[in-house]
């Protein structure tokens, strides 16, 4: 279950950074050609329609990965930027998108503030350890302009974390208090759906998410 008083160390906080970003990088070019045409305008229309301001928009996209949502969003005109904390995927990121791509580990980021429109973290913050998730909220939210928008989609679950059989870390939450989370950082919430569109819940494995840093 999420933890209470069992909280990881700086060796275990290491440890989750490192067996999981071992994973990605390892399975850089297969994770490549098994992601690369997934449909995911969804997401990207929830993000875009949210946002307020007159595009086109200065974005993040928080655990961009090879660069797919990046070359979407550039293509639309919009200034995309990746952050990534798998080297290979930074690489891939800048050749596939022509995109400025930063290397951060979400455990160790050094944001601009007010900097963006949007954040587009399309299955990425669940790999954050639920103790260090308010932290990284926070920042996020330092990061986006007043009125912007945070964009989530998470495997959901039953409120629990740890390492899956593939060795990536994984923190898996309910609604109910993966919103507890998000507002106590200081978001409002704007709307959840579940994915893949049009399946039966039993069948929507994906919690997507969207949130605004009110005026």
């Amino acid at each position: 279950m999420i933890r209470d008083s069992a909280r990881l160390g700086a060796a275990d906080l290491a440890q989750v950074t490192t067996r999981t970003l071992a994973h990605y990088d390892d399975s850089a070019q297969s994770f490549w050609e098994g992601t690369r045409h997934h449909d995911v305008s969804q997401n990207y229309a929830a993000l875009l329609d949210a946002i307020e301001a007159p595009p086109p928009f200065t974005l993040l996209d928080f655990g961009c990965g090879p660069g797919r949502d990046l070359l979407y969003f550039r293509s639309q005109g919009h200034e995309a930027i990746g952050l990534d904390g798998s080297a290979p995927f930074v690489d891939m990121a800048r050749a596939n998108a022509g995109c400025e791509v930063w290397h951060q580990s979400f455990l160790k980021l050094s944001l601009p503030a007010a900097r963006f429109h949007g954040v587009f973290a399309n299955a990425s913050l669940f790999h954050v350890p639920d103790q260090e998730l308010p932290r990284v909220l926070r920042e996020l939210h330092a990061a986006l302009v007043v009125g912007g928008v945070l964009f989530c989609s998470n495997p959901r679950g039953q409120d629990t974390e740890g390492f899956s059989g593939d060795d990536r870390y994984g923190t898996y939450y309910r609604l109910e208090t993966w919103r507890t989370r998000v507002t106590a950082a200081g978001f409002i919430e704007l709307a959840h759906y579940y994915r893949p569109e049009g399946k039966p819940r039993n069948e929507q494995p994906w919690l997507a998410t969207v949130w605004r840093k009110p005026r």
